[in-house]
């Protein structure tokens, strides 16, 4: 597992997600897939039809689209740069009247509501800070309903142990159960060998948990 490193403050955080978004198109962003199939996978093994869900560091996943296209009431997109949501909301046209979107950073955020599945591909990985981890912890606490799910994927522990210029903490499926602690049960998990738009390999997990 790399080593945490200095974290970034809110503000460059936030500053530095919106120079990625603003500079780069998708087919430069190494995490891009053109459908969530490992999550979507996850879901329908496991036999969740969620109702209410928030993307949390949406970007400009498709996940979204897969979400409008099950026909899902409810949906939250969180991230931190406003330019990746603006390019998500542009792709959707019409539908992005139905969905939410909030420009935050997940450790400072304030849920407004309650869902039954909160999804995150690739961004609790970036918080290598004890305190960054509480903090995204305790909105999870808050935000996800007793007897929902988290799906949570991170690169894996001999994932990369860098992403867009940024450190990131590497896990497996018992270490992030762990994290979460003894309130949520693991259910599934799935490691990835995610290809990148250039052709480089990635290794991820991810991992499906219940919330008592």
């Amino acid at each position: 597992m790399s080593d945490p490193a200095t974290p970034l403050g809110a503000d460059a955080r936030r500053a530095h997600w919106e120079r990625v978004y603003a500079e780069k198109g998708e087919d430069a962003l190494s995490w891009f897939e053109p459908r969530a199939e490992t999550s979507l996978a996850l879901l329908d093994a496991a036999g969740i039809a969620p109702r209410a869900v928030v993307d949390i560091g949406a970007g400009t996943s498709r996940f979204v689209d897969a979400l409008i296209e099950r026909g899902v009431p409810e949906i939250t997109l969180l991230d931190l740069s406003e330019t990746a949501l603006a390019r998500t909301r542009e792709r959707l046209g019409p539908d992005a009247a139905g969905v939410h979107f909030v420009a935050a950073d997940v450790t400072t955020w304030t849920p407004d509501r309650t869902f039954d599945l909160w999804h995150d591909r690739a961004a609790f990985h970036f918080l290598t800070d004890p305190e960054g981890r509480a903090a995204y912890l305790a909105r999870l606490a808050t935000a996800l309903r007793p007897g929902g799910h988290a799906l949570i994927a991170t690169f894996a522990a001999d994932g990369p142990e860098r992403c867009s210029g940024l450190p990131v903490r590497r896990t497996d499926p018992e270490d992030l159960a762990a994290t979460l602690g003894p309130g949520y049960a693991l259910v599934d998990a799935r490691r990835i060998v995610h290809r990148t738009p250039w052709g480089s390999e990635q290794r991820f997990q991810a991992s499906l948990l219940r919330r008592a």
